[in-house]
């Protein structure tokens, strides 16, 4: 089976410098039309059929610690 993942960024520490977005293989991220408190439009994590592998590129990237990595391997935890 097939490690899925999911990333969660925190909109309020991300500054918006895109290095997150090449760093996904899978072209699952785009800097938002939005803009947060400290003016900048944060990097948003798009991922509808559940693409993401969870291998943390985007987050090692990240020069403000702003994306969060999770990953789930189809087995449960005894």
């Amino acid at each position: 089976m097939a490690v899925k993942g999911m990333i969660v960024i925190n909109e309020e520490l991300c500054k918006g410098c895109g290095r997150c977005i090449p760093g996904c293989i899978k072209n699952l991220i785009i800097l938002g039309r939005h803009i947060n408190s400290h003016g900048h439009h944060p990097a948003v994590f798009y991922d509808f059929e559940n693409n993401c592998s969870g291998c943390f590129t985007c987050a090692t990237n990240c020069p403000d610690i702003a994306i969060e990595v999770f990953k789930d391997d189809g087995k449960e935890e005894e």
